[in-house]
């Protein structure tokens, strides 16, 4: 695969795996559309694609998708995105595997799952959706094994045996070695569990959540930058929550079945949220950027932080946070961002990227 390099995005390297990466990358949950059980709603599938070519023209030179987003869905949108752009031109594309839905129940939570057969047929699946040979990254969607994922909710059954992470670990880099992947991450997974992993085999890339509203995936980040695994942070506007235009009359708008309407960040701590989001206004203007960049800039302005998904619905909003590729923070920007973050008491963990 060969890709381009834009003068609008910067292109780094990516961990030790001899990828050089745009710093921010095409997140493709919503892509899933709707009708399953983490939908950001209805998608059109037109509108997905020409959001895709939008970000690979503007520079961005990966994906990030997953058969958890919309039970496959979001895979084949991503297969024909891609299929359709000159071979010189397609990005990279990372997608995830360990999340597995009861036959028939799009709408029920899905389950953790890393047992080798469960692995192997995932990856079979994905290859057929994306339409490719090898999958550029193939990563852990989360850690755990035989539970629900429905954040907060334990296991349906708390004597099923799980699968050990050094035992699926071993199974991914099994994947690697035969060719089926290119490379294997981790997402979601804390410093431990990086360390169990590390024992068998590198962890070329892992995957936190991270943004300025939830900031405690810091120590794992920090141990990636010690390890040489690159790091791409997910929900860096945290869910559109530090875009600048989100709003308590847009939280009522949302569809019915948005999985947001549900979730603290967007009920309990929402006011807290907005005013953080609100804080980085001055920031923006002094760039001459969006809030939504700013957003963006800060999760990148972490040492050992390689690039940050950033999901658009319509091309228009790629060009919101495009720039953010490109932006460096000053530190008095990120002693302003701090400050508000204490002043607001939104989220958690440490307020400010360690300093130089």
């Amino acid at each position: 695969m060969t890709v381009q390099e834009s003068a609008t995005t910067e292109l780094v390297p990516f961990g030790r795996t001899g990828m050089r990466i745009s710093r921010v990358g095409f997140g493709a949950w919503a892509a899933g559309g709707d009708g399953w059980r983490y939908t950001w709603g209805r998608q059109s599938d037109a509108d997905s694609i020409a959001t895709i070519h939008r970000a690979v023209e503007a520079g961005v030179n990966w994906i990030d998708t997953a058969p958890a987003y919309g039970v496959g869905h979001s895979e084949e949108v991503v297969g024909r995105a891609v299929a359709a752009l000159p071979e010189a031109d397609r990005p990279y594309v990372f997608t995830k595997c360990g999340l597995v839905w009861e036959e028939g129940d799009r709408s029920g939570p899905p389950r953790k799952l890393m047992r080798p057969d469960s692995v192997r047929r995932e990856v079979e699946g994905s290859l057929r959706r994306l339409g490719v040979e090898a999958i550029d990254l193939l990563q852990v969607h989360w850690p755990g094994d035989g539970q629900l994922l429905d954040f907060g909710a334990g296991p349906e059954d708390p004597q099923a045996p799980a699968t050990p992470v050094a035992e699926y670990w071993a199974t991914m880099a099994a994947l690697r070695q035969e060719g089926k992947v290119r490379f294997i991450g981790l997402s979601n997974h804390d410093v431990a569990q990086l360390e169990e992993a590390e024992a068998v085999a590198h962890v070329d890339v892992l995957q936190p959540p991270f943004s300025a509203i939830h900031r405690g995936a810091a120590p794992e980040i920090a141990w990636c930058a010690a390890h040489g695994t690159g790091v791409i942070v997910w929900s860096p506007m945290q869910s559109g929550l530090l875009t600048g235009g989100f709003s308590a009359e847009r939280m009522a708008t949302l569809a019915a079945d948005d999985w947001r309407r549900g979730h603290p960040d967007f009920t309990d701590h929402l006011p807290a949220n907005l005013a953080l989001a609100e804080a980085l206004r001055p920031v923006a203007a002094r760039h001459g950027v969006s809030v939504a960049a700013v957003a963006v800039a800060w999760t990148l302005a972490w040492p050992g932080v390689t690039g940050a998904i950033v999901g658009a619905r319509t091309p228009g909003q790629v060009d919101g946070w495009i720039g953010a590729g490109s932006l460096t923070l000053t530190d008095g920007d990120l002693d302003e961002i701090a400050a508000a973050i204490t002043r607001t008491g939104a989220g958690e963990g440490p307020a400010r990227p360690p300093r130089a």
